[in-house]
């Protein structure tokens, strides 16, 4: 299979035999010279998107207007593509050399101009480490804007004037955060200022690219690190005032030696693994968001009489502002939700554990519970009782076919009703705990606990 790279490079020299300049820019020649493979390439290019278009009949031109032509790897005469169907077509986004003027909405240019100076494309670019320039068949990079050293010094510095820059895409202020979270590298003194300044601004930006931002935070591994930077930036209390409400709520210290809310929350976040799933990420960081509102001193310790109620009710609120999908809001809210229950798994009945083992989405509760008990006592007994159940019971005793339907009980008489959904659980809680194994059992006994009226 051709590789990204391969197909970014064959672009980049099919551009040059039509006479026109072509580089690798941005964030794949950071990752090139990190050592680190990139995810996607970019290509610079002073062709326009028609002169693109001609060069590769095989394009899609998803922002023609401001110069961007997306190149995927071409088909064979046949029309088959020439990689296998379960594999990722390499596609490469070939942007026209460009200088933009003005940012009314604070994302997308009022006008673009189109250029045959790489230096000029460069200059409109957000931060030093994202304005390089390469040959992909030489290696020989182009940096204007000394991206070099400051890759070598772990700094993230904005391109020209840090607060020109944000007022282009308000975003940029959380990606320079995520930029220094993932490479952990430190912002640079004015580019943090200015944030510290603009930090409000961020408001003026989609949800949706607010949440997927922090997400990727989340979700690369030094989740953290971000926070932290979020908290310092005077972000983290513009998007996500509830998570900065936990700084300086204690804890006792009987149950929580580490510190306050947001010292454990921190922690927990420290041992989110790079490619967890956003739900467990999520999950993760709001199962504590109902202890700041449910603070207080009582005679004995401290105290969050209903968290968990309230907690689930502010996840609900903060998944519906950041606009999740229903399926993601729906396994957030019961990781928030059940993450206290693990404290009584020992104690549950045979039917309340196989219920809660059943759960979707298991293995994120299981996690969640190790990361939480690692981040406070230490104390991981629960944990490995849950664990070793789930490994030792067999799916279908967890979730067995149920002996009886609703059907059965008309069948034998019973009136369609709410009483249904009260029957059908008692039988299925004696399945669980094996006091029931047929259905001939399971009818004795809805009609020995549930006798029909007398006529």
């Amino acid at each position: 299979m051709l590789s990204a790279r391969q197909h970014a490079s064959n672009i980049v020299c099919t551009l040059r035999e039509h006479g026109r300049q072509a580089y690798v820019v941005g964030g794949c020649v950071r990752d090139l010279l990190l050592g680190r493979e990139p995810a996607d390439y970019d290509i610079a290019t002073d062709a326009t998107p028609q002169q693109v278009i001609a060069i590769f009949p095989q394009t899609f031109a998803v922002g023609a207007q401001f110069g961007v032509v997306l190149v995927p790897l071409p088909k064979t005469q046949s029309g088959e593509s020439v990689v296998g169907t379960d594999e990722k077509v390499p596609v490469a986004e070939v942007a026209t050399f460009r200088s933009d003027l003005g940012y009314s909405d604070g994302r997308h240019p009022d006008e673009v101009r189109f250029s045959r100076d790489p230096k000029e494309d460069v200059l409109r670019r957000d931060f030093t480490i994202n304005g390089l320039l390469m040959d992909p068949a030489t290696n020989e990079v182009l940096d204007y804007v000394g991206g070099r050293e400051d890759l070598k010094a772990g700094v993230i510095r904005t391109i020209g004037e840090p607060e020109h820059r944000f007022a282009e895409d308000k975003l940029r202020m959380l990606r320079a955060v995520r930029f220094a979270a993932r490479f952990d590298y430190e912002i640079n003194a004015s580019t943090m200022l200015a944030i510290q300044r603009l930090a409000p601004q961020i408001k003026q930006v989609s949800r949706e690219r607010v949440r997927e931002e922090l997400t990727k935070m989340l979700t690369e591994g030094r989740a953290k690190r971000a926070f932290e930077l979020l908290d310092k930036s005077r972000l983290l209390r513009e998007v996500l005032p509830e998570i900065s409400a936990m700084r300086g709520v204690e804890q006792p210290p009987e149950f929580h030696p580490e510190g306050d809310v947001f010292v454990h929350t921190l922690l927990l976040l420290e041992k989110l693994q790079a490619g967890c799933s956003k739900t467990l990420a999520w999950g993760a960081l709001l199962h504590d968001v109902g202890k700041p509102p449910t603070f207080r001193v009582a005679p004995d310790r401290i105290r969050f009489d209903g968290h968990v109620e309230v907690g689930v009710k502010m996840a609900a609120e903060i998944c519906g502002r950041l606009r999740f999908s229903n399926d993601e809001t729906e396994q957030i809210l019961a990781l928030v939700d059940n993450h206290m229950r693990f404290a009584d798994v020992q104690r549950m009945s045979e039917s309340t554990l196989k219920k809660f083992l059943r759960l979707p989405g298991f293995d994120e509760h299981l996690e969640l519970h190790r990361m939480d008990c690692l981040s406070s006592n230490k104390i991981v007994e629960s944990y490995e009782f849950a664990k070793r159940k789930l490994e030792e019971l067999p799916a279908e005793a967890i979730r067995p076919k149920p002996l009886i339907t609703g059907q059965d009980l008309i069948e034998a008489g019973y009136e369609p009703g709410p009483r249904f959904k009260e029957i059908l659980s008692v039988v299925e809680d004696a399945q669980l705990e094996g006091r029931l194994a047929t259905r001939e059992a399971a009818m004795e006994m809805v009609v020995r606990e549930f006798p029909l009226p007398s006529l």
